[in-house]
């Protein structure tokens, strides 16, 4: 493991280069150009806060509801976004797999890390519609960049784990579309877990529905911390936070392991 990673860091030119192709590629013959990256977001936050505030007011009883979808969406978006592109990374450069040696995970770790710069362009955005919703900045704010390095690192272990499989079972990317439909509904993205019963009865078993949430969906954790620093202004207690560190460490070391186990067979079967 520790040659592998090595390795990867001696390609790391060829890492940012992928990225900023990946960024150039994204935009390119877009009128709107970067400012993409805050238009997407903000016409999500438009249709939710219209649907939830004027058709169903549901969660929307939060105050600044827009805010709280705006944050979600912008977190959900970076990680849905990398892990379909993820997908089909080393596939859509099978001539280069064939011809070229590099670390193959070099592809896929591109996507990541084009979709994080994304994610932190698309940040200001929500700062300034915070500000003007009259959310401000709390001190806690400075717990942000672990709550970003769990979430990068949880992205990419899935991300990983997915460009692998894509190679041998060429479903994988059709099939993911519909796991991250049923996910995104499942993450307390435009709704607060707090609608959720705090119980409920399995097979005559009591369960904690909250808890469960968090614990069988890192996304959920992931983005109840984001809520929790940014639009609650609260901090993210630190078992939570260890938790989710502990469960994106080891989705990123499983991911990365599939990954380099399937390589070498890569460029017989793209």
């Amino acid at each position: 493991m520790g040659r592998a990673l090595k390795e990867l860091w001696g390609y790391r030119d060829l890492l940012w280069l992928l990225t900023l192709r990946d960024l150039k590629v994204r935009y390119r013959n877009s009128i709107l150009g970067i400012a993409w990256s805050w238009m997407n977001p903000l016409l999500m936050m438009t249709v939710f806060t219209v649907v939830f505030t004027v058709m169903n007011r549901g969660p929307a009883s939060l105050p600044h509801f827009h805010a709280f979808v705006l944050i979600g969406i912008l977190a959900w978006n970076a990680f849905a976004v990398s892990v379909q592109g993820a997908a089909e990374s080393v596939t859509a450069n099978a001539p280069l797999v064939r011809k070229v040696y590099f670390p193959r995970e070099v592809l896929p770790l591109a996507v990541v890390l084009s979709n994080a710069i994304n994610f932190l362009i698309s940040l200001p955005i929500y700062f300034a519609i915070a500000w003007i919703s009259g959310i401000r900045p709390t001190p806690w704010l400075l717990l942000l960049p672990i709550t970003l390095m769990a979430h990068m690192m949880f992205t990419a272990g899935v991300s990983l784990a997915v460009a692998a499989l894509n190679v041998f079972y060429r479903d994988t990317a059709h099939i993911l579309q519909v796991l991250l439909l049923a996910w995104f509904f499942l993450t307390p993205i435009f709704y607060p877990i707090s609608v959720l019963p705090r119980h409920a009865v399995i097979l005559g078993l009591s369960v904690d529905v909250w808890l469960w949430t968090r614990r069988l969906n890192p996304m959920a954790s992931i983005i109840a911390s984001y809520h929790d620093l940014l639009y609650y202004g609260i901090y993210t207690a630190p078992e939570f936070l260890l938790r989710t560190w502990v469960t994106a460490a080891l989705t990123l070391a499983l991911g990365y392991a599939l990954f380099r186990r399937l390589s070498p067979r890569f460029a017989e079967e793209v």
